[in-house]
């Protein structure tokens, strides 16, 4: 007996980038204030150990964020199936989420000790269980960036941030204490399933379905989740690596190129990073006029990278004294050289969503290993710390952007197919 076909709905016409752009807004101005909060009550010195938990948390994060990407890619709409049958999405992030834990807690004596040297294994439970949630997150907003269900999406981006946010700021009414400041980082994940999971659960239950099957998922997202983790030691675990590259560094002095690097290159990081899945479903869904969109996007980007790095010369140490009074201050070149720096991730976040479109997880994966790779060695180079620091953020993103283009360039785009089961 032949299965039924399953047949693409047509998607809403509803701006999703406008959705998801305002909700990267909300979710950025949450992040800011956290570093804007953070340092003013602890101290840079402080700062620098609160900010190597973040990065480190996130960098796992980050590296299960390859699940939304191949998730994003797999989801078709679907008209309502009957029978009910299991959700595969769900049942491998349910796997997954268990696996992530395990892992994070079995393996945890080979590294606590070194990651964690003066909290250990007070930091190892929230690491776990914001990790092991963050799957389910990653599933269930791959599902509806792939049938572009914007206003859950927006909705999920901006409620974990503010959660976030608040849960910060008042364990800091409370205490300064890093453990307690772990928890309040890692608790919104699995909060953010439970509050917002009853809203969205009839829009997507039995509406979607993935393209693939168990075996092929499993190979994609492995494969994507080593690309997130090229992003995630350029991005956001991008402080820990400074850290453990720059052991010999005054504190404040780390802290404040941590804090420098976090706050000036966010503004078209975040944007970008968070519209990634945005971007896939436009790149698979609209082959014809692929070229004009990708160009207009990256031309906008580093538009606005001029625009920003200027700023960001003339005025960025006196808005620095102004909301870090009496701390150390970056000069504006320098302020300068980050901003633009942070063009050319923005750029991989265009061009990675691209070549994914296209199924290419090998070319995909490739751009953003050799970007992390290029990163760490430049960081190991025998310059100053000022002068690698630089080298690390522009050479990186630079070499995995030459990979995706050179790619992009040299292939023919082929258009989705329909998928039977």
């Amino acid at each position: 007996m032949n299965k039924p076909e399953l047949k693409r709905l047509p998607r809403a016409k509803v701006s999703g980038f406008t959705l998801i752009l305002g909700a990267t807004g909300i979710a950025g101005v949450a992040s800011y204030l956290v570093m804007w909060i953070v340092p003013n009550q602890i101290g840079l010195a402080g700062y620098a150990v609160f900010a190597s938990l973040w990065s480190f948390l996130y960098l796992v994060v980050g590296t299960l964020g390859g699940v939304q990407q191949e998730v994003t890619r797999a989801t078709l709409p679907i008209e309502r199936m009957p029978g009910g049958r299991a959700s595969k999405a769900r049942n491998f992030g349910l796997w997954a989420g268990l696996l992530v834990f395990l892992v994070i807690v079995c393996t945890s004596p080979l590294w606590v000790g070194f990651v964690f040297p003066a909290d250990g294994w007070k930091l190892v439970w929230p690491l776990a269980v914001g990790a092991s949630a963050s799957v389910m997150v990653a599933v269930l907003a791959g599902t509806l960036y792939g049938a572009s269900k914007w206003k859950a999406v927006a909705l999920m981006v901006s409620v974990d941030a503010v959660m976030r946010l608040v849960a910060v700021s008042v364990v800091l009414i409370w205490t300064d204490d890093v453990v307690a400041l772990a928890w309040a980082v890692a608790l919104p994940f699995p909060l953010t399933l439970l509050i917002l999971w009853p809203f969205f659960r009839n829009s997507i239950v039995g509406r979607t379905q993935l393209d693939v099957g168990y075996r092929a998922l499993t190979w994609n997202v492995s494969r994507t989740m080593v690309a997130a983790a090229g992003t995630g030691i350029m991005v956001s675990g991008f402080p820990l690596v400074l850290g453990v590259s720059s052991a010999g560094e005054a504190p404040e002095l780390l802290g404040l190129f941590i804090l420098t690097i976090t706050l000036t290159r966010a503004p078209l990081i975040i944007v970008a990073m968070s519209l990634q899945s945005y971007f896939l479903i436009m790149f698979r869904d609209n082959v014809e006029s692929f070229w004009k969109r990708f160009l207009s996007i990256q031309a906008l980007v580093f538009g606005a990278a001029i625009v920003l790095a200027g700023a960001g010369w003339l005025i960025g140490p006196a808005v620095f004294g102004f909301l870090f009074p009496g701390q150390l201050q970056p000069e504006g070149w320098f302020i300068a050289v980050l901003v633009f720096s942070s063009a050319f991730v923005g750029a991989m976040c265009i061009s990675a969503p691209a070549v994914l479109a296209r199924s290419q997880h090998f070319v995909y994966t490739s751009g953003w290993v050799v970007a992390a790779m290029v990163t760490v060695l430049a960081l190991l180079m025998p310059l100053d710390f000022t002068a690698r620091t630089c080298l690390a953020l522009v050479a990186g993103p630079v070499a995995g952007l030459l990979i995706h283009g050179i790619f992009l360039a040299t292939s023919r785009r082929s258009r989705p197919r329909l998928i039977t089961q």
